[in-house]
């Protein structure tokens, strides 16, 4: 007779469920796990002997057979180690069946039988929740599957206390779920002194989800300005904390089961690879775009990239998710983040320098931002430049207005947009609004309108650029709480585009 039980199997944030079914059966001592197992998973069943031997109990001398159905689905990782347990006590009548098969379990043993953490817990709650399953994982992942409101949760600290549990010898105790982290307050845009017009395309992008670059000189608070992007950004809500949250269990981020509010912050080395960026490695794990998933990706040095990795961002900014395409499996990951850039104007930094000035200007600059295509340098909808701050500068008091009064402001045009778009799926702020919905929320009036094409054929703006400049215009319009987008909000809007092309760098 079979045992059987529940785990999951990871494809990108959804878990699918596999049935792990166990018979002993007469023949030569052996124990085979089938159902295309991974080096990790099949390596399980040495733990699992190991782990057993650790409580005394001894194997048949008859052959164990483990399947993992559906056979064709890839099996990663060594969270089977535990429900192959589960099934194989319940096939040796020392667990009762109907408990087993009514259970989605998922922990790596350790070989004294200790119950060691593993990623993906909250989304394999989920799934085991849909099930109307109870879920079983080792006891430090608990608070993290116990976000699941809709899903019972069994955390166990070892193999023995899963089986007094199931034999009624002991019970295990309910998990809470994490704690909710605080916000990190310390980085205020009070400390930045001058770059004023860099602190209003700060508010700009974050108001309205847009995504900036930022050109200037080495030293110029570039990346002082970036590291300051999460002070002034609004908490995720419930469903954005729960979609984040997914992913960052996926890569094993949760601490101690904690949820943020905060929104993610993700500043990748120039150095990292496809993978590292866009996902992908073992197990088609999410990358850095995915972690800055309802949150900011910040890529400093943006020339210094690899051309490949910064031509793969294109459709990501576009669609807001990603497609990790392998032989087996066409892996979906979420993506929708703001971009944050910041460059020098050339390869030593000091193109517009008077008393340092490159003597390989103005060639330098249009070669070393050349390195940025111009299909990816039209997906900002804003570009500033970010001057060096005179030493004068310095010595000024901090800034009346600090990240609390900006994010105020934010948070109330991010209300604005919210009721704007709240019968549009998928649309959450200006940056989201495409076709006849942007016609409609950012058409500007008479004068705007004259204005904008003018500039549209003066600058010679593409289809793209254009309708980015319309989002950024309502955004400055819902910043000062404009009902309508007028001429002054497009004229603003259209400066920020002025900056970013290397020949006009060069002058």
């Amino acid at each position: 007779m079979v045992a059987r039980t529940f785990t999951v199997a990871f494809e990108g944030v959804a878990a699918r469920l596999v049935e792990v079914q166990c018979a002993v059966t007469p023949g030569l001592p052996a124990f085979t796990v089938v159902g295309l197992p991974d080096k990790a998973a099949s390596e399980g069943r040495e733990r699992v002997k190991a782990a057993l031997a650790a409580l005394s109990i001894a194997l048949p001398s008859r052959r164990i057979t483990v399947n993992l159905a559906p056979a064709d689905m890839p099996k990663e990782g060594a969270h089977f180690d535990l429900p192959v347990a589960l099934a194989l006590l319940a096939a040796l009548d020392i667990l009762p069946r109907d408990a087993a098969e009514q259970t989605v379990a998922l922990g790596e043993l350790s070989l004294d039988g200790r119950l060691l953490p593993i990623a993906g817990v909250l989304p394999a709650a989920m799934a085991a929740a849909e099930e109307g399953c109870a879920l079983l994982c080792p006891r430090s992942c608990g608070a993290e599957a116990a976000w699941v409101g809709d899903a019972q949760v069994l955390a166990a600290d070892s193999l023995a206390e899963v089986i007094r549990h199931f034999t009624g010898q002991g019970t295990l105790p309910p998990v809470a779920p994490g704690a909710v982290g605080p916000r990190d307050r310390t980085r205020d845009l009070a400390d930045v002194k001058g770059q004023e017009r860099a602190k209003r395309a700060l508010e700009v992008a974050a108001a309205g989800r847009h995504h900036l670059l930022m050109v200037g000189a080495p030293g110029s608070g570039k990346s002082m300005l970036a590291a300051r992007l999460p002070g002034i950004l609004p908490e995720l809500s419930p469903e954005e904390a729960l979609e984040t949250a997914t992913i960052h269990s996926l890569k094993g981020l949760l601490d101690k089961g904690g949820i943020r509010r905060e929104r993610p912050f993700e500043e990748p080395h120039h150095t990292a690879s496809v993978a590292a960026i866009v996902g992908g490695g073992r197990g088609a794990k999410p990358g850095a775009i995915s972690l800055a998933h309802n949150g900011v990706l910040f890529l400093d040095e943006l020339p210094e990239f690899p051309r490949m990795v910064l031509e793969t961002l294109r459709q990501p900014i576009e669609t807001g998710e990603v497609v990790v395409a392998r032989a087996n499996a066409h892996v979906r990951y979420p993506c929708r983040f703001l971009l944050v850039a910041a460059a020098n104007p050339c390869r030593c930094g000091h193109l517009a320098d008077p008393v340092r000035a490159c003597p390989r200007a103005p060639g330098c600059g249009a070669e070393y931002l050349g390195r940025i295509s111009g299909p990816l340098m039209d997906r900002f909808d804003l570009r500033v430049e970010v001057p060096p701050v005179a030493f004068r500068d310095l010595d000024l008091p901090p800034a009346q207005e600090g990240s609390a009064a900006v994010a105020a402001r934010i948070e109330a045009a991010r209300t604005r947009q919210a009721a704007r778009f709240a019968a549009a799926p998928g649309v959450r702020v200006n940056a989201d609004a495409e076709g006849a919905l942007l016609e409609q929320v950012a058409t500007p009036d008479a004068e705007g309108r004259a204005l904008l094409t003018r500039l549209a054929e003066r600058m010679g703006l593409s289809a793209r650029g254009y309708h980015r400049v319309l989002r950024v215009a309502r955004t400055i319009a819902d910043l000062e709480g404009a009902a309508s987008v007028r001429a002054p909000h497009v004229a603003e809007a259209a400066s920020y585009r002025l900056v970013g092309a290397p020949e006009a760098l060069a002058r």
